[in-house]
């Protein structure tokens, strides 16, 4: 009995989370659709990774990133290609990933609202010597498999999201 209970309240967690309604907004303070090339999701070729799966929002070194939805934070580290990176875990089960950051303002752990600072602009990872900018990418962690497509690592659109459709600023 406490097994199916217990299964019951994780379904409902899950499903309440799935259908949790969201809105996000762009994660660079004072940023607009303007400040990144809207055709930089899934171009390729692009380095040791091969295929782009993200945005580049380019901003003054140090200007906050932000939350562009509710969540939590599920990890805040270092990464060889992103540098400084922050990872929240928002509605619809998408991870939203913040990567080449200056520095870092939460920790795994954190509940964040939209709007909450989790770092700002930075040139860490692959991108040192670089334009500061944000490398932030969205995933869902329940595949999209109508997404799939023949392109340079097409099977990864399953997970990998469109920002500029995330951010609804196509």
């Amino acid at each position: 009995m406490k097994k199916k209970r217990a299964l019951l309240i994780l379904l409902g967690i899950f499903i309440v989370w799935m259908a949790a309604p969201e809105s996000p907004t762009i994660p660079v303070q004072g940023a607009t659709s303007k400040d990144w090339h809207p055709n930089a999701f899934w171009y390729e070729p692009w380095g040791k990774s091969g295929v782009h799966k993200g945005i580049d929002i380019f901003a003054d070194a140090g200007t906050p990133v932000v939350s562009p939805t509710y969540g939590v934070v599920v990890f805040r580290g270092e990464l060889g290609l992103g540098g400084k990176v922050v990872a929240v875990l928002g509605p619809k089960w998408r991870i939203h990933y913040f990567a080449h950051l200056k520095d870092q303002s939460v920790y795994p752990g954190y509940l964040v609202r939209t709007g909450t600072k989790v770092g700002s602009v930075g040139d860490t990872g692959n991108a040192k010597g670089k334009p500061p900018h944000l490398h932030y990418s969205a995933v869902t962690l329940l595949p999209y498999p109508w997404r799939a497509d023949d392109a340079m690592q097409g099977w990864k659109k399953m997970f990998f999201l469109d920002p500029n459709e995330v951010l609804d600023v196509k």
